[in-house]
């Protein structure tokens, strides 16, 4: 098992449990890609105690099962191996992002970003986002009062620069 350092690296999962007694876990997906993230060979880093390190595992094999993936890691063969790892966090590196299609990003991309009015006043930063199922939500931290709900909605998003870290508003009513 290698030892990585210094790279970025994108949260896709949570080791949950042990499954059976071959060394298999189960993992919560917090990925939009589980098929590629948890597919045979892929290449995924578990934290270790210090968050600067990831222990690189490859998986050996995987499968749906209810709300979570079991998954069995290459070298790892028994209960008492896996323990240990129950709890961890399950990343990815950033050269294994999955390009995605115009107009939509990582929530990584668009946490961070301004978010300015379409009269250029800037209203915030967003802190978070909500999944809500019909649509997203982020959140934006305002300088003073509750904070900004905005709805990605085509009547609403109007622009997103993530290089500038710069999203652009129209504001509806009851939104400040």
């Amino acid at each position: 098992m290698i030892l990585e350092e210094n790279k970025k690296y994108y949260r896709v999962g949570k080791i949950v449990n042990t499954h059976g007694l071959r060394g298999d876990l189960k993992i919560i997906s917090k990925s939009d890609f589980p098929e590629v993230r948890f597919k045979k060979g892929s290449k995924l880093y578990v934290s270790l105690e210090n968050e600067n390190k990831y222990e690189a595992m490859i998986v050996e094999n995987a499968r749906p099962h209810k709300e979570v993936f079991i998954v069995k890691f290459r070298d790892f063969n028994d209960i008492n191996e896996v323990e240990k790892l129950k709890n961890h966090i399950i990343y990815v590196s950033e050269d294994q992002l999955v390009e995605l299609p115009d107009e939509e990003y990582y929530f990584h991309e668009i946490i961070g970003c301004k978010v300015f009015s379409e009269e250029n006043e800037e209203l915030g930063e967003i802190t978070d986002i909500l999944t809500t199922g019909a649509n997203d939500v982020w959140v934006a931290k305002r300088k003073k009062g509750q904070d900004l709900l905005v709805p990605i909605i085509d009547d609403v998003l109007l622009s997103v620069d993530v290089k500038e870290k710069k999203v652009i508003i129209r504001l509806m009513e009851g939104m400040l």
